[in-house]
């Protein structure tokens, strides 16, 4: 409970001093949780608006920006984005997320300041405040047992693009538990326990009902399991049972 406490006091403080000095802030970078307890906090009326954003579409990590209400143009979030590559690639180890993650924060570096990291074959993408990327370039040179080489990418082509298998098949509902099953091929029974334990996040923002009703376009986030997007009920079956079909993301 005095994590939350502490958490809406610092959002707060944010959102007041946006008010007040007539500026944009942002926060560091916010997990699934913590974004559902932003969204959950009471509407204020001073007319300081919230938005969210993690340096791609889809992140799951983001940064919260408040934004004064005389500020109508567009502000950029203080995000960049590193590209890590082994310097030998021929001798470099397959390394997962945990590993640059790991090495990372072994620098002194706090969560935090650390948005998604995207890993793709042997290559790996780092969201962080730009106030960290200098010291990331500088003092990342080794992943586990690999060296590895950062720099920042320098065209829109090399930014990492999130690949997607097309699931299909038929659902008694379109309730979030039998969606997820469907998505990760598995029992409703063990959706459930995940559903109830909090670890589903739709859009977001964390669902515990297991008979929420998606909606297509609707993003769905499984903690250990994976993301998923709801594209569409493709149809009624003569049992009417709906044939839906979901992106996965891979």
């Amino acid at each position: 409970m005095e994590k939350e406490v502490l958490f809406e006091k610092r959002m707060k403080e944010l959102s007041k001093n946006a008010y007040y000095r007539g500026v944009l802030t942002f926060s560091d970078f916010l997990d699934l949780n913590e974004l559902h307890m932003l969204h959950s906090l009471p509407k204020n009326e001073s007319g300081v608006k919230v938005e969210t954003f993690g340096g791609y579409a889809l992140a799951e990590r983001q940064m919260a920006a408040f934004i004064p209400d005389a500020l109508f143009f567009q502000q950029d979030y203080p995000i960049s984005c590193i590209q890590i590559r082994p310097a030998a690639e021929k001798f470099a180890e397959s390394l997962t997320h945990r590993d640059y993650l790991g090495a990372i924060l072994n620098l002194g570096i706090e969560r935090s300041k650390i948005g998604d990291i995207l890993v793709n074959g042997k290559t790996a993408h780092v969201f962080c405040h730009e106030n960290m990327a200098p010291f990331l370039m500088q003092e990342l040179c080794r992943v586990r047992h690999t060296n590895v080489v950062p720099k920042l990418p320098h065209a829109l082509e090399d930014l990492p693009v999130l690949k997607t298998e097309k699931v299909s098949g038929t659902v008694s509902s379109v309730r979030l538990d039998s969606v997820i099953a469907l998505a990760f091929s598995t029992s409703r029974s063990s959706i459930i326990s995940l559903i109830e334990g909090g670890k589903v996040f739709v859009n977001g923002k964390n669902i515990l009902s297991n008979g929420y009703n998606l909606k297509e376009g609707d993003i769905v986030s499984v903690r250990g399991r994976g993301k998923f997007r709801f594209e569409e009920v493709e149809g009624i079956t003569k049992k009417n049972r709906y044939h839906i079909s979901l992106a996965r993301y891979c």
